[in-house]
């Protein structure tokens, strides 16, 4: 019997020095673009080089030249100028006076997040061919030969950077899924496996649609995986990897819709690996809905269940990582499992709630809990 493979969702804590970069990209300012890319190939090895001391068998660049897991793209495509309003999500509304200490505490990440102006066009795939450049030349040098590469989903594009130009949500949709669609194949087409980010099919019921049921949000989510499956079509699913997460911030979560009224939305996706959260308080209970709706489960779909968390600095022990994997195992089998991250440790440029080397602790307490399923 193989081993259970060890992954995670993606982003990884970056450097100063490229944060520093990051930043003054970001901000409009004069920087060596020469020392930008040197800065970034470097920090992409040693992200690599790290993962694989902690054990990981399947890696990522750790998204380390993107700002964010979803705003990168205004970078990357036309369309997109001005800002997007900000919406709290729902349940730090409920606790304002929590809500409040986040933000005094810088616990709020201060990003651009631009409307959608104008039509949604690639600008080219230079950037992204560079990011794969980095992350195939870092595997190479550590002998690893599984990656994959984050991409953002047109329904979390839509959430972030909202849509001021095309007549409807669904025709921005269908922009989005349209532009991203060479992005995703690009990926694929160097021997990486993508990583569509979703949290739109979880994260925003309680951000931007917390004005409708759940049987209405169903039916939005729905629509952002047809758009999402359109931008796949004629990638093998095998190659997919999808995420789907409620936020990756600390908070009492009280507005989360369950898993249970999101199983079926994530079994459509045109991805063979589904990543989800089950090590927070809040959803580690839902690993019973796999268990419960065992027979729906398609047989070509591997589970990446979060046995890490990725809001708290408690480093998990290798036991419970290792009851946390074997509930999954017990449901489909040795084979259909892959240990993964609730969500990633470096979500944005220069923040996050876990401190790097934890965040490299607790990777390796994943695959030491890995390790001891039998």
């Amino acid at each position: 019997m193989s081993k259970i493979l060890t992954s995670h969702v993606g982003s990884l804590p970056r450097s100063q020095e490229v944060v520093d970069f990051i930043f003054a990209r970001e901000h409009g300012k004069e920087y060596d673009t020469a020392a930008f890319d040197a800065c970034m190939t470097a920090a992409v090895a040693e992200t690599v080089k790290k993962q694989k001391d902690a054990g990981i068998s399947i890696v990522s660049d750790g998204e380390t030249s993107k700002i964010s897991y979803a705003t990168y793209v205004k970078d990357r495509y036309t369309g997109f100028d001005g800002d997007s309003p900000r919406n709290a999500p729902a349940d730090l509304k409920k606790f304002p006076s929590f809500l409040k200490r986040l933000a005094d505490d810088g616990g709020t990440p201060q990003y651009a997040r631009p409307m959608c102006v104008g039509p949604v066009k690639s600008k080219g795939q230079g950037e992204l061919e560079k990011d794969i450049a980095n992350l195939k030349a870092a595997m190479a040098e550590n002998g690893i030969e599984r990656g994959f590469m984050n991409a953002a989903s047109p329904g979390v594009i839509s959430l972030f950077l909202q849509n001021d130009y095309y007549a409807t949500r669904d025709e921005y949709l269908g922009a989005l899924a349209d532009a991203m669609r060479e992005e995703y194949r690009t990926i694929v087409d160097a021997g990486l496996d993508v990583q569509l980010d979703c949290p739109d099919l979880a994260l925003s019921r309680h951000m931007l649609f917390n004005d409708l049921t759940d049987e209405e949000f169903l039916k939005i989510a729905g629509a952002h995986v047809e758009a999402l499956n359109h931008a796949l079509d004629g990638i093998d699913p095998a190659r997919v990897r999808v995420h789907i997460c409620w936020g990756n911030y600390e908070g009492p979560h009280v507005c989360d819709i369950p898993m249970s009224k999101m199983f079926d939305t994530l079994m459509s996706t045109q991805a063979s690996y589904l990543l989800f959260e089950t090590s927070n308080p809040r959803h580690g209970h839902e690993w019973a809905v796999f268990r419960d709706r065992k027979a729906d489960i398609p047989d070509d779909k591997i589970l990446v269940p979060g046995v890490v968390d990725t809001t708290t600095n408690f480093v998990e022990h290798p036991d419970l990582v290792q009851e946390r994997i074997e509930r999954f195992v017990g449901i489909v089998g040795h084979d259909r499992v892959i240990a993964g991250s609730d969500c990633g440790f470096g979500t944005f440029a220069g923040f996050g709630a876990v401190d790097p080397d934890i965040a490299y602790a607790k990777l390796g307490a994943l695959s030491a809990g890995a390790a001891q399923v039998k």
